[in-house]
């Protein structure tokens, strides 16, 4: 069951020309269209369901440096710094507030295993610092958790991930773009070696740049195009409460929960330690890809072979302009989540702190988390098709990361220089022999 979403009503027309079109309505989808528009670019940007329908409106709502791969944290600097402005820029409330983030340790080697990521955040200035358990207690009044500490950053936030992206795909309408749902584009058209334009399903739109932002579809629809985008899926799962007044406004990540306060009142619980790997016929395909995250990450993963993969066994692989494809057949990937890990994960909130013992669950849901071998997006150019590029694959760390995805996506289609270095999210570093690398998960 999907979350509630707030709905974007679609442009009334799909023009016949632009300078981009941008494909999927998630929250780099719509940051980097607005980020174009901004720039001065006209922007089609076409959605086969609906706004954030998918994995932006069914994630944690974190907005963090805390933790991230050290490739990824100039990037999310600059989310952060959008984020902070972003009512402005969008004219509505986004949600984003700096709450503070803890993970908490529950013994000395927890500890200490957030030391060397520690001289990322020195490096970078990020404010992150390993803190008491009485310290802990001080940023978290209540906590009853047995603990050594934890890893604090008062800077990291939260925002509304059922809010966010819709507001910025109405400032996009509101610049003059044009945002299309229900409308899945089915190919790519080049011209001369490089691209000419797409054909939707309700009809073709010449254009100079493509960009995919398709999530966890990303990979079947380049495959269409004869590109091989290493990405598998994985089951995300959140229940909300109802409001629960008096407990925690910092966020806060344990062995076995996770949570956030949300604009209504209630809060966003999720497992903290464990997620599920959806076993699909990719899942072979990609198999030596995947191994060395798989070997370094397999104690907080749960295997499950179960609906995805019957489905994913009859979605067409290939298809011309003139045929429906799988995105028209499923508009919206709407799993069922892992409810063992949420059932464990409210209990053991509530054991934790003693103000979620009276909270009243209100919804669960799933959602399939785009992930690449290295647990890093694509941020890319495509040398093989001039003219196309990729925002995919953002490994569970895409919503508080997207509006600067969508920057410097839109920095490298328009060819300025790019907001941040752009070559740890290159395609190509996994065709090109560049070692594929893994750090910790936190």
């Amino acid at each position: 069951m999907s979350p509630p979403v707030d709905r974007v009503t679609p442009s009334a027309n799909l023009p016949a020309a632009a300078d981009v079109v941008v494909i999927g309505g998630g929250i780099a989808g719509v940051s980097t269209a607005l980020a174009l528009l901004r720039k001065g670019h006209s922007v089609v940007l076409c959605e086969k369901g609906r706004i954030a329908g998918e994995q932006s409106s069914r994630n944690w709502g974190w907005c963090r440096a805390m933790g991230r791969d050290s490739r990824e944290i100039p990037l999310i600097q600059e989310s952060l710094r959008i984020w902070k402005g972003l009512d402005r820029v969008v004219e509505a409330d986004v949600g984003f507030r700096q709450c503070g983030i803890l993970y908490l340790c529950e013994n000395e080697a927890e500890m200490q295993g957030y030391e060397p990521w520690l001289e990322h955040a020195r490096r970078h200035q990020i404010g992150s610092r390993l803190i008491s358990a009485d310290e802990t207690r001080k940023v978290m009044p209540g906590l009853e958790r047995r603990i050594a500490g934890a890893l604090y950053t008062p800077t990291d936030g939260r925002a509304e991930p059922a809010i966010a992206a819709p507001a910025i795909a109405r400032a996009v309408q509101a610049l003059g773009g044009t945002v299309m749902t229900d409308c899945a584009v089915r190919t790519v058209e080049t011209a001369a070696g490089r691209v000419s334009g797409v054909v939707t399903e309700k009809g073709p739109v010449a254009c100079q740049a493509v960009v995919l932002a398709g999530g966890a579809w990303s990979r079947l629809f380049c495959g269409n195009l004869g590109l091989s985008l290493p990405q598998l899926k994985v089951l995300g799962s959140v229940l909300r409460t109802h409001r629960l007044d008096g407990a925690p406004e910092t966020s806060a990540a344990g062995s076995d929960f996770a949570f956030r306060k949300r604009a209504d009142g209630g809060y966003s619980v999720a497992h903290g330690g464990l997620s599920t790997a959806e076993i699909t016929p990719d899942s072979f395909r990609l198999f030596g890809a995947f191994l060395p995250a798989f070997l370094k990450e397999w104690r907080s993963v749960r295997l499950h072979l179960g609906r995805q993969f019957v489905d994913e066994w009859r979605w067409k692989r290939r298809w011309n302009a003139e045929e429906a494809t799988p995105f028209e057949a499923v508009r919206v990937l709407d799993p069922a989540p892992n409810h063992r890990l949420l059932d464990t994960a409210l209990a053991s909130l509530r054991k934790a702190h003693p103000a979620f013992a009276g909270a009243v669950e209100a919804q669960r849901w799933g959602g399939l988390i785009d992930v690449t071998p290295d647990a890093v997006p694509v941020i890319s150019d495509v040398a093989a098709v001039p003219g196309f590029f990729l925002a995919t694959g953002f490994s569970g760390h895409g919503f508080g990361i997207g509006p600067g995805a969508g920057r410097l996506m839109a920095d490298l289609v328009a060819g300025d220089d790019p907001v941040v270095d752009p070559a740890p999210f290159r395609f190509s570093r996994f065709s090109d022999g560049s070692r594929v690398t893994v750090e910790a998960g936190f």
